[in-house]
Protein backbone atom coordinates (compact mmCIF):
# COMPACT_ATOMS: atom_id res chain seq x y z
CA UNK A 1 0.00 0.00 0.00
CA UNK A 2 1.42 3.34 -0.76
CA UNK A 3 0.20 6.49 0.99
CA UNK A 4 1.15 10.48 0.00
CA UNK A 5 3.00 12.06 2.94
CA UNK A 6 5.14 15.28 2.34
CA UNK A 7 5.22 14.82 -1.17
CA UNK A 8 6.84 11.24 -1.43
CA UNK A 9 4.61 8.46 -1.99
CA UNK A 10 5.40 6.28 1.01
CA UNK A 11 5.45 2.20 0.92
CA UNK A 12 3.84 -0.07 3.93
CA UNK A 13 2.32 -3.02 4.64
CA UNK A 14 1.21 -4.36 8.17
CA UNK A 15 0.51 -7.69 9.92
CA UNK A 16 -2.09 -7.75 11.97
CA UNK A 17 -5.36 -6.15 12.29
CA UNK A 18 -6.16 -3.25 13.88
CA UNK A 19 -9.19 -4.22 15.63
CA UNK A 20 -9.25 -7.73 17.79
CA UNK A 21 -12.31 -8.96 19.74
CA UNK A 22 -12.72 -8.93 23.60
CA UNK A 23 -15.18 -9.78 26.20
CA UNK A 24 -17.23 -6.14 25.52
CA UNK A 25 -16.60 -6.10 21.78
CA UNK A 26 -13.73 -4.91 19.58
CA UNK A 27 -10.76 -3.16 21.13
CA UNK A 28 -7.99 -1.33 19.24
CA UNK A 29 -4.46 -2.82 19.00
CA UNK A 30 -1.55 -0.62 19.80
CA UNK A 31 0.96 -0.12 16.93
CA UNK A 32 4.37 -1.48 16.78
CA UNK A 33 5.67 0.85 14.00
CA UNK A 34 9.36 -0.49 11.99
CA UNK A 35 11.76 1.55 10.94
CA UNK A 36 14.31 -0.37 8.48
CA UNK A 37 17.97 -0.08 8.25
CA UNK A 38 20.26 0.83 5.80
CA UNK A 39 19.55 3.79 4.41
CA UNK A 40 18.63 2.08 0.70
CA UNK A 41 17.70 -1.14 1.78
CA UNK A 42 13.42 -1.53 2.69
CA UNK A 43 11.06 -2.97 5.01
CA UNK A 44 12.10 -6.97 3.93
CA UNK A 45 15.13 -6.72 6.33
CA UNK A 46 13.03 -6.64 9.34
CA UNK A 47 10.47 -9.46 7.61
CA UNK A 48 9.49 -12.02 8.66
CA UNK A 49 10.53 -11.97 12.15
CA UNK A 50 8.72 -9.13 13.63
CA UNK A 51 5.19 -10.37 12.17
CA UNK A 52 5.17 -12.29 15.77
CA UNK A 53 4.43 -9.35 17.06
CA UNK A 54 1.04 -9.59 15.13
CA UNK A 55 -1.24 -11.20 18.61
CA UNK A 56 -1.07 -7.86 20.43
CA UNK A 57 -0.04 -4.80 17.79
CA UNK A 58 -0.60 -3.76 14.30
CA UNK A 59 2.90 -3.94 13.01
CA UNK A 60 3.24 -1.29 10.31
CA UNK A 61 6.47 -1.40 8.17
CA UNK A 62 7.51 1.52 6.68
CA UNK A 63 9.78 2.34 3.93
CA UNK A 64 10.99 5.10 4.30
CA UNK A 65 11.57 8.03 1.68
CA UNK A 66 13.85 7.04 -1.14
CA UNK A 67 13.85 3.56 -0.33
CA UNK A 68 11.95 0.23 -1.38
CA UNK A 69 8.93 1.06 -3.11
CA UNK A 70 8.57 4.32 -1.56
CA UNK A 71 9.29 7.32 -3.91
CA UNK A 72 11.67 10.77 -3.05
CA UNK A 73 14.72 12.23 -4.37
CA UNK A 74 17.93 13.14 -2.95
CA UNK A 75 16.74 16.40 -1.54
CA UNK A 76 14.57 14.59 0.80
CA UNK A 77 17.43 11.84 1.65
CA UNK A 78 18.31 13.46 5.27
CA UNK A 79 16.95 12.60 9.00
CA UNK A 80 14.47 15.79 9.94
CA UNK A 81 12.53 14.87 6.60
CA UNK A 82 12.59 11.60 7.25
CA UNK A 83 11.81 11.87 10.99
CA UNK A 84 8.92 14.43 9.29
CA UNK A 85 7.51 11.62 7.04
CA UNK A 86 6.84 9.19 10.41
CA UNK A 87 5.15 11.86 11.99
CA UNK A 88 3.18 12.76 8.63
CA UNK A 89 2.76 9.05 8.30
CA UNK A 90 0.87 8.21 11.62
CA UNK A 91 -1.31 11.68 11.55
CA UNK A 92 -2.17 11.08 7.81
CA UNK A 93 -3.63 7.01 9.29
CA UNK A 94 -4.86 8.39 12.48
CA UNK A 95 -2.05 6.29 14.47
CA UNK A 96 -2.14 7.49 18.20
CA UNK A 97 1.11 6.74 20.25
CA UNK A 98 2.80 3.88 18.33
CA UNK A 99 5.56 2.54 19.78
CA UNK A 100 8.62 2.62 17.55
CA UNK A 101 11.19 0.10 16.80
CA UNK A 102 13.86 1.42 14.95
CA UNK A 103 16.95 -1.01 13.50
CA UNK A 104 20.04 0.41 12.66
CA UNK A 105 19.67 3.73 10.27
CA UNK A 106 15.72 3.22 11.05
CA UNK A 107 17.04 3.46 14.90
CA UNK A 108 18.69 6.96 13.75
CA UNK A 109 15.22 8.32 12.31
CA UNK A 110 13.47 7.10 15.45
CA UNK A 111 15.75 9.23 17.53
CA UNK A 112 15.21 12.52 15.27
CA UNK A 113 11.56 11.31 15.82
CA UNK A 114 11.54 11.49 19.48
CA UNK A 115 13.38 14.58 19.55
CA UNK A 116 11.54 16.38 17.05
CA UNK A 117 8.23 15.25 17.70
CA UNK A 118 7.96 14.13 21.30
CA UNK A 119 4.71 13.98 21.80
CA UNK A 120 4.41 10.52 19.10
CA UNK A 121 5.97 7.51 20.55
CA UNK A 122 4.71 5.95 23.51
CA UNK A 123 7.80 4.03 23.36
CA UNK A 124 11.09 3.20 21.44
CA UNK A 125 12.71 0.52 20.81
CA UNK A 126 16.45 1.33 19.83
CA UNK A 127 18.01 -1.93 17.48
CA UNK A 128 21.88 -1.64 16.55
CA UNK A 129 22.06 2.11 16.29
CA UNK A 130 24.15 5.14 17.26
CA UNK A 131 23.85 8.78 18.31
CA UNK A 132 26.77 9.53 16.22
CA UNK A 133 28.62 7.42 14.09
CA UNK A 134 31.79 6.16 15.90
CA UNK A 135 34.25 5.78 12.97
CA UNK A 136 37.19 4.32 15.31
CA UNK A 137 35.33 1.80 17.18
CA UNK A 138 33.75 0.30 13.95
CA UNK A 139 37.41 0.54 12.85
CA UNK A 140 38.30 -1.63 15.29
CA UNK A 141 35.32 -3.94 16.18
CA UNK A 142 35.73 -4.69 11.75
CA UNK A 143 39.36 -5.68 12.69
CA UNK A 144 38.71 -7.89 15.88
CA UNK A 145 36.13 -9.97 13.62
CA UNK A 146 38.10 -9.66 10.20
CA UNK A 147 41.81 -8.51 10.36
CA UNK A 148 43.46 -5.49 8.64
CA UNK A 149 41.72 -6.45 5.34
CA UNK A 150 38.01 -5.64 7.05
CA UNK A 151 39.20 -3.11 9.43
CA UNK A 152 41.05 -0.94 5.93
CA UNK A 153 37.49 -1.62 3.77
CA UNK A 154 35.27 -0.17 6.67
CA UNK A 155 37.55 2.76 7.36
CA UNK A 156 37.60 3.77 3.62
CA UNK A 157 33.90 2.92 2.91
CA UNK A 158 32.93 5.22 5.91
CA UNK A 159 35.30 7.93 5.05
CA UNK A 160 35.18 7.83 0.93
CA UNK A 161 31.99 6.42 0.48
CA UNK A 162 31.65 5.49 -3.40
CA UNK A 163 30.12 2.86 -5.68
CA UNK A 164 33.22 0.51 -5.20
CA UNK A 165 33.81 0.92 -1.53
CA UNK A 166 30.10 0.00 -1.14
CA UNK A 167 30.13 -3.18 -3.11
CA UNK A 168 33.27 -4.00 -1.64
CA UNK A 169 32.26 -3.27 2.02
CA UNK A 170 29.29 -5.82 1.33
CA UNK A 171 31.99 -8.33 0.18
CA UNK A 172 34.29 -7.97 2.71
CA UNK A 173 32.22 -6.35 6.00
CA UNK A 174 28.76 -7.16 6.10
CA UNK A 175 29.30 -11.24 6.55
CA UNK A 176 30.75 -9.74 9.86
CA UNK A 177 27.50 -8.41 10.79
CA UNK A 178 25.93 -11.44 12.26
CA UNK A 179 27.36 -15.18 13.14
CA UNK A 180 26.67 -18.06 10.81
CA UNK A 181 23.56 -19.32 13.11
CA UNK A 182 21.79 -16.04 12.42
CA UNK A 183 18.52 -16.65 10.86
CA UNK A 184 17.73 -15.62 7.14
CA UNK A 185 20.95 -13.47 5.95
CA UNK A 186 21.01 -14.45 2.66
CA UNK A 187 17.54 -14.70 2.19
CA UNK A 188 16.87 -10.98 3.88
CA UNK A 189 19.24 -9.84 1.03
CA UNK A 190 18.31 -11.35 -1.84
CA UNK A 191 14.55 -10.29 -1.42
CA UNK A 192 15.57 -6.98 -0.50
CA UNK A 193 15.29 -4.46 -2.77
CA UNK A 194 18.50 -2.52 -2.37
CA UNK A 195 19.28 1.67 -3.83
CA UNK A 196 23.06 2.26 -2.57
CA UNK A 197 22.82 5.73 -3.85
CA UNK A 198 20.99 6.39 -0.70
CA UNK A 199 23.43 5.10 1.34
CA UNK A 200 26.49 6.46 -0.43
CA UNK A 201 24.62 9.72 0.04
CA UNK A 202 23.74 10.03 3.56
CA UNK A 203 27.32 7.96 4.67
CA UNK A 204 29.14 10.78 2.75
CA UNK A 205 27.42 13.59 4.27
CA UNK A 206 24.95 13.78 7.21
CA UNK A 207 26.14 10.97 9.03
CA UNK A 208 29.46 12.31 9.41
CA UNK A 209 28.81 15.26 11.29
CA UNK A 210 25.21 13.29 13.41
CA UNK A 211 25.05 13.65 16.78
CA UNK A 212 21.64 13.12 17.96
CA UNK A 213 22.74 13.13 21.69
CA UNK A 214 21.50 16.62 22.57
CA UNK A 215 18.11 15.71 20.96
CA UNK A 216 17.16 12.72 23.06
CA UNK A 217 19.25 13.91 25.87
CA UNK A 218 16.38 13.79 29.46
CA UNK A 219 14.02 11.85 27.23
CA UNK A 220 10.98 11.30 29.29
CA UNK A 221 9.55 8.43 26.51
CA UNK A 222 10.65 4.73 27.93
CA UNK A 223 13.20 3.47 25.35
CA UNK A 224 14.54 0.07 24.91
CA UNK A 225 18.68 0.54 23.27
CA UNK A 226 19.26 -3.41 22.79
CA UNK A 227 22.93 -3.88 21.79
CA UNK A 228 25.13 -6.51 20.80
CA UNK A 229 28.49 -7.26 21.82
CA UNK A 230 29.91 -8.35 17.74
CA UNK A 231 28.47 -5.76 16.06
CA UNK A 232 31.00 -4.55 13.60
CA UNK A 233 29.04 -1.29 13.12
CA UNK A 234 27.30 0.26 15.95
CA UNK A 235 29.32 -1.04 18.42
CA UNK A 236 28.31 -1.55 22.15
CA UNK A 237 29.57 2.27 22.80
CA UNK A 238 27.58 3.48 20.60
CA UNK A 239 23.96 2.16 22.49
CA UNK A 240 26.09 3.11 26.14
CA UNK A 241 26.01 6.64 24.58
CA UNK A 242 22.40 6.42 23.61
CA UNK A 243 21.16 5.31 26.71
CA UNK A 244 23.69 7.40 29.01
CA UNK A 245 22.11 10.43 26.46
CA UNK A 246 17.88 9.52 27.53
CA UNK A 247 19.29 8.69 31.46
CA UNK A 248 16.42 6.99 33.75
CA UNK A 249 14.33 6.44 30.70
CA UNK A 250 16.55 4.78 28.90
CA UNK A 251 16.79 0.44 29.07
CA UNK A 252 20.21 -1.08 27.74
CA UNK A 253 19.88 -4.78 27.14
CA UNK A 254 23.11 -6.28 26.26
CA UNK A 255 23.35 -9.21 24.38
CA UNK A 256 27.53 -10.19 24.22
CA UNK A 257 27.60 -12.79 21.72
CA UNK A 258 25.02 -11.00 19.41
CA UNK A 259 26.32 -8.94 16.44
CA UNK A 260 23.98 -6.01 14.12
CA UNK A 261 20.38 -6.53 14.78
CA UNK A 262 20.54 -9.17 17.86
CA UNK A 263 16.74 -10.54 17.24
CA UNK A 264 18.84 -12.59 14.05
CA UNK A 265 21.71 -13.99 16.67
CA UNK A 266 19.12 -14.50 19.59
CA UNK A 267 15.44 -14.59 18.10
CA UNK A 268 13.90 -16.35 21.04
CA UNK A 269 16.31 -14.01 23.73
CA UNK A 270 15.24 -10.55 21.87
CA UNK A 271 11.88 -11.56 22.00
CA UNK A 272 11.94 -12.51 25.80
CA UNK A 273 13.30 -8.67 25.87
CA UNK A 274 11.02 -6.82 23.84
CA UNK A 275 7.80 -8.89 25.44
CA UNK A 276 9.02 -7.85 29.07
CA UNK A 277 9.49 -3.97 27.85
CA UNK A 278 5.82 -3.57 25.76
CA UNK A 279 4.44 -5.46 28.44
CA UNK A 280 1.35 -3.65 29.84
CA UNK A 281 0.66 -0.99 26.63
Amino acid sequence: MKITVNGAELFFDTAGSALAPDARGMREKPVLLMLHGGPGYDQMTLRPYFDRYADAFQVIYLDHRGCGRSTGGPEGWRLDQWADDVAGFCAALGVSRPVIFGQSFGGMVAMQVAARHPALPARLILSSTAARFRLDATVEKARALGGDTAADVARDFFTTPTLASYETYNRVCLPLYNGARASGGAAIKSRSIERPEVAIHFFAGEMKQMDLRSGIEGLSCPTLVLAGGEDPVTPPICSEEIAAAIGPAAQLEFFPACGHGVHRDDPDGAERVMRAFLDGI
